[in-house]
């Protein structure tokens, strides 16, 4: 491997290691308080979401790999791809820190379906953004007609599913509707 690969990866290193600090200093536990290092949590309406390394909601995270794609690729085109992936991976990490500060939690449990929503572990947030490196590349791979078609397919099984998606979520926390609300809680 040549030196100029080897920068963003170890830069990438640091963003993950400094975004682990950071979530531990805002109080994150490492992993479930059950005890139990589950690699996959399936259930969203049990105290084990977010807790376990991967949940439902990775896919949201994949998702935002496919987003950070797209913009990186429109906004700085000649960007060489592994300091866009660095970039995404990047945005990510700080998205996880502010996910988990009281105000966003605070913001899920009045406006998701997340009611009992008390933030991610650790372990939790490291796996949501290896995610999104992973949609990254995903959708570097599948180019854009194919990755857009993708991403759609992925919000509907979601919405079947979890009753739960990245565009649903985003619209939730910026716009809150009663009756969709309803339909997620399965009222």
């Amino acid at each position: 491997m040549s030196v100029r690969k080897l920068w963003p990866l170890l830069a990438l290193v640091a963003v993950l290691v400094a975004a682990t600090f950071q979530l531990r200093y805002q109080g994150r536990s490492w992993w479930c308080s059950c005890g139990q290092p589950f690699i996959w949590a399936g259930d969203i309406w049990s105290s084990h979401n977010s807790q376990h390394l991967l949940d439902p909601y990775v896919f949201t995270h994949v998702l935002h790999g496919f987003v950070f794609f797209w913009l990186l690729c429109w906004l700085m085109p000649r960007m060489p791809r592994l300091w866009q992936l660095l970039l995404a991976t990047l945005l990510e990490a700080m998205w996880e820190v502010f996910e988990n500060t009281e105000f966003t939690i605070q913001r899920y449990r009045e406006t998701t379906l997340a009611l009992g929503y008390y933030g991610d572990s650790i372990s939790n947030s490291v796996g949501d953004v290896a995610t999104c490196g992973i949609g990254f590349l995903i959708a570097q791979k599948l180019g854009l007609r194919r990755s857009l078609v993708a991403f759609a397919v992925t919000e509907l099984v979601l919405l079947i599913w979890i009753r739960d998606s990245l565009l649903l979520e985003i619209l939730m926390l910026i716009y809150p509707i009663d009756w969709l609300k309803a339909w997620q809680m399965g009222h």
